[in-house]
């Protein structure tokens, strides 16, 4: 399929101030995402369901590979992480947008391997990849490998012994910077599950241990600080840190790592209280930051890489539910439930995440009506929202949208309750198809014996 043009839109819209460029409000008072009417969305495909604008997120893939070009030179390149949304047309975006990934797991490898995603261009992440994870990986000519032990760079050795290879890794270290986000996400810090530490020396053990290693080859290192970072100066003084290693692996073992890979990615708004981030201007900070450091250390700048997921999908996705009561507590609060929640979206319960929720079929009322947006599951925390500002006059059949949840909610949704997920309809230059189907009750029952 050939790139569309990264327009779009409607000549019916209105513009008012939104927390991202693609949603603007039709001259009926409906909510358009994308160059398209919602709230007919709604009504086409069903609800709940996951909206993903497809020239946003060609759009984000351009402007990070941009940037990283003009600011690191050839060879630097950003990896769009593939947790974040995961399934096999972004795969296919992924390869016509010439982007490298990284996956987590066989089944993201596998989805790729699918879509005709060239593996070769992968690197795979994850704390605990089990032999079967690793023999697997390596029989389908994955790039390279992220480990995060010992343990790993022998299984990984072992593995590519068997087939008379040297397989490419990096190693992955705790640079111990703190980046102020969501203690659940955040992953650079000396006490975690992921990484080897610098702090205590046990990063020098495992290069030299792997250097060692006759079957795999070590091309460098990987950090990854956390998510949602909107800290000034987060990536560059993890860039500095890990620069700082490099150099000293280069003066006492004479190693010279090739690749530094930052992990992460810049924080997306959700609401209107987060920062607009240019992405050009940020990423050419940290470029400031690594070429002072070189310079100073006396090295080579290694090729850099970067890993937005949330970055690069986030706002280009929407969600989209219908009412099915609305309770008014006297005294106490109010309640707009809706046919999704937790299963679909479990940010909130996880995290206490905050998200922009719009009644998308009655935007020109005043929004006056407080209240907390939850789920039709059973369970007390099954809430996508508290406090939100709703018209007064919800009732059952509305429309509701909950704004940026193109990453990880797919890629977390469940069936708990056994409800069937939602389908992804992506959107294109104000037209739809659907990319995922919604599973049917009888999906529910398919591995059942």
């Amino acid at each position: 399929m050939e790139n569309p043009s990264l327009t779009g839109g409607t000549k019916n819209e209105r513009k008012i101030e939104m927390i991202c460029d693609n949603i603007a409000v039709s001259k009926e008072g409906r909510l358009v995402f994308a160059g398209c009417d919602t709230v007919d969305l709604a009504h086409k495909y069903g609800t709940p369901l996951y909206l993903l604008d497809e020239n946003k997120i060609r759009e984000k893939c351009r402007i990070y590979k941009e940037a990283f070009k003009k600011h690191f030179g050839e060879g630097s390149k950003p990896l769009y992480a593939s947790k974040a949304n995961c399934f096999k047309r972004i795969y296919e975006i992924m390869t016509e947008e010439d982007m490298g990934i990284d996956v987590v797991s066989s089944g993201e490898i596998y989805t790729a391997l699918k879509a005709g995603y060239d593996i070769s261009k992968a690197y795979f992440h994850s704390n605990n990849k089990t032999d079967e994870d690793i023999s697997y990986a390596i029989e389908n000519g994955i790039g390279y490998f992220v480990a995060d032990n010992i343990e790993e760079v022998k299984a990984v050795d072992r593995e590519a012994a068997k087939r008379g290879i040297r397989q490419k890794l990096l190693l992955r270290l705790s640079p111990g910077i703190d980046p102020h986000t969501y203690e659940a996400i955040s992953t650079g810090e000396v006490d975690s599950k992921f990484g080897t530490a610098i702090e205590t020396g046990q990063a020098e053990e495992i290069t030299l241990l792997t250097l060692d290693m006759p079957n795999v080859e070590l091309v460098g290192f990987h950090c990854h600080i956390g998510s949602q970072v909107f800290a000034e100066d987060v990536f560059e003084r993890a860039a500095v840190v890990m620069l700082e290693f490099i150099a000293d692996m280069k003066k006492k073992h004479d190693y010279t790592a090739l690749q530094l890979d930052l992990g992460g990615g810049y924080g997306v708004r959700y609401t209107e209280s987060d920062p607009v981030l240019d992405i050009d201007q940020k990423v050419g900070e940290v470029a400031a930051a690594v070429k002072e450091a070189c310079n100073r250390l006396g090295i080579e700048m290694p090729e850099i890489h970067m890993e937005p997921g949330r970055g690069i999908i986030a706002d280009a996705g929407m969600t989209l539910y219908t009412v099915g009561t609305v309770k008014k507590i006297t005294g106490y609060k109010n309640y707009v439930s809706i046919d999704g929640g937790m299963p679909d979206n479990p940010r909130y319960a996880l995290y206490k995440s905050s998200y922009t929720c719009l009644a998308a079929n009655k935007m020109n009322e005043e929004a006056d009506f407080k209240c907390s947006v939850v789920g039709r599951c059973c369970e007390s925390g099954d809430i996508i929202q508290e406090n939100v500002l709703l018209p007064g006059s919800m009732r059952r059949g509305d429309i509701v949208s909950v704004c940026t949840t193109g990453a990880y909610n797919y890629s977390m949704a469940s069936n708990y309750n056994r409800l069937p997920r939602p389908p992804i309809v992506m959107l294109r230059n104000g037209e739809s198809y659907v990319t995922v189907k919604r599973e049917s009750l009888e999906d529910l029952c398919r591995n059942d014996i």
